[in-house]
């Protein structure tokens, strides 16, 4: 039976323990991505957000440039368990979704209504926010655990580089997804009614 969108939204969950087995064919994949960049709302339907996914080799080189990235920046002390957490959580599983903003389009926005100049990154941002949240919740109901990683700005000289990517392209986020390994930790929910106010 077809979940309803707050079903998805309760079963989308961070899954840190992945695997490299397929769940869905990478046609699927690229389907669910498509979908999502098509129909994502944008400020002034500015279609801002660039997406790039990487499978195979792809995906495991995006994590060997965050290894490399963080080992001269990290000391040496804590560099293993660095190490050890993206072999794990992130590199083992079966490829990565990289979510980034086309700043040139942002800018032409930002001259051509100067009355919003500053808020265009901000509206740049939420929709790269509902893009990857409509990325993540699909992957979830079709099978497949992900977590959202930031990091950026260590990695980005890196990855613009090893796939000649636009230098107008600002990375925003990666998300690695894979099979899930094991089930999520319980989460903790605060108190609706510290958080929702309702007037009537």
């Amino acid at each position: 039976m077809k979940l309803s969108f707050s079903g998805a939204m309760k079963k989308r969950r961070t899954y840190y323990a992945l695997s490299k087995e397929p769940v869905s064919s990478d046609e699927r994949i690229e389907e669910i991505v498509h979908e999502a960049v098509m129909h994502v709302p944008s400020s002034f339907n500015s279609q801002s957000a660039r997406v790039v996914i990487l499978l195979g080799e792809h995906h495991d080189r995006l994590w060997d440039i965050a290894k490399a990235e963080l080992k001269k920046i990290v000391p040496a002390e804590s560099y293993q368990a660095t190490e050890d957490k993206i072999n794990g959580s992130f590199r083992s599983g079966y490829g990565s979704v990289l979510y980034f903003e086309d700043m040139a389009v942002i800018e032409g926005l930002q001259k051509k209504f100067a009355a919003y100049k500053d808020n265009f990154p901000v509206w740049s941002q939420q929709s790269s926010g509902m893009l990857q949240f409509a990325v993540w919740t699909s992957l979830e109901l079709e099978g497949w655990g992900a977590s959202l990683q930031h990091y950026s700005p260590v990695i980005d000289e890196a990855v613009m580089t090893a796939w000649n990517l636009p230098s107008t392209w600002k990375l925003v986020a990666q998300m690695p997804f894979g099979k899930p390994v094991s089930l999520p930790s319980q989460k903790e929910f605060q108190l609706l009614s510290e958080r929702v106010m309702l007037f009537k």
